[in-house]
């Protein structure tokens, strides 16, 4: 009965609050102090429920914006997505301090300004590589005391594993191109979620220039190669790309439909951009990006330094000779002659 009052209490201060076409500084303080008290004490319902309000609000104290943000995704997802009243500054404090799902929500806001997209693409870089994190894991020794007796072995109930271990192998080796997992992507170059959510961001909003920095940073690549890429009116080029990144196959379709219109195009109940995708081998698709990676290693490495000139300070004097003033070679003939 209680944390019912204090529901009513809470949805009574947001809607007060909500009255206010342009609060004073007064009034953003005294909200703020009344509010985070009434929110903690409240059911999750009555919280949810005030969330949404409060992101309708053009103006709510940054305290209250960054309380929110903070909260699990199931009550901060709103507020994050459409609230205009949080600034720059406290949606990278967010994505800097909550997991992927909360940075999704930011990524999904109608407008992103170019100062939260590089915070956001420069965390995606600062993730840990999980090849890494395997390398660094040591496996903990075992005592020789608890290892077990070794078993006596038949030798021919060995020989019939081997031969089933050989038989499975075999079967694999000849069933391997009837079927493929494209969802194995171990050892391959592959998407985030924060890069994917921004590819597809951008396609919609059609920012080629924003997308072209996605893609080179999703390739580790120039972002020559991926205006080159995007150039391909056909958008083969791309769809290659976003095969062997491993995008969602409907997120692919998505892009290519944005950013080529002419593949939006239905034929036989599908678009050009489904079949130009549906038409790919993922395999191939890997071989033709790593090759256009290399080529773009070899022509284009901004990180190369430039050959070093040595200083004019750091060169060996020139040597100090006495130059003797010699007559011209006319004045010489004529001492000749004379002699």
């Amino acid at each position: 009965m209680a944390i019912r009052k204090k529901d009513v209490v809470l949805m009574a201060t947001v809607s007060s609050f909500e009255n206010l076409s342009h609060p004073t500084r007064s009034e953003l303080r005294q909200f703020a102090e009344l509010f985070m008290p009434l929110f903690q004490a409240s059911s999750e319902e009555a919280r949810r429920q005030a969330v949404a309000a409060l992101s309708q609000c053009e103006n709510i104290p940054a305290a209250v914006a960054l309380f929110i943000g903070n909260q699990p995704i199931e009550v901060a997802a709103p507020f994050l997505a459409s609230s205009k009243a949080i600034n720059d500054d406290t949606l990278i404090t967010i994505a800097r301090t909550h997991g992927a799902s909360h940075v999704r929500a930011i990524v999904s806001r109608d407008a992103l300004s170019p100062k939260v997209i590089d915070a956001l693409v420069a965390l995606r870089q600062a993730e840990p590589r999980p090849a890494a994190a395997a390398d660094s894991a040591e496996p903990q020794a075992m005592p020789l005391s608890s290892l077990p007796a070794k078993p006596e072995v038949d030798p021919q109930e060995v020989q019939r594993l081997e031969n089933e271990e050989a038989l499975r192998e075999r079967i694999r080796g000849l069933a391997g191109h009837l079927g493929r997992n494209d969802q194995d992507r171990l050892g391959l170059r592959s998407l985030s979620d924060i890069q994917e959510a921004l590819l597809v961001r951008f396609a919609r909003s059609r920012e080629a220039a924003h997308f072209a920095t996605a893609l080179a940073d999703s390739l580790s690549a120039s972002r020559w190669l991926a205006e080159r890429i995007m150039l391909d009116l056909s958008g083969q080029q791309l769809a290659t790309t976003l095969t062997s990144l491993g995008m969602g196959f409907l997120d692919s379709v998505f892009v290519l439909e944005k950013l080529y219109p002419h593949l939006a195009e239905v034929r036989e109940n599908v678009s050009r951009a489904f079949l130009v995708l549906d038409a790919l081998d993922p395999e191939e698709c890997h071989a033709r990006v790593e090759a256009w990676r290399r080529a773009d290693r070899y022509t284009y490495n901004p990180q190369a330094p430039a050959p070093a000139q040595p200083a004019p300070a750091t060169q060996a004097p020139a040597p100090a000779y006495r130059f003797i003033r010699q007559a011209p070679m006319r004045d010489l003939n004529s001492v000749r002659r004379a002699r």
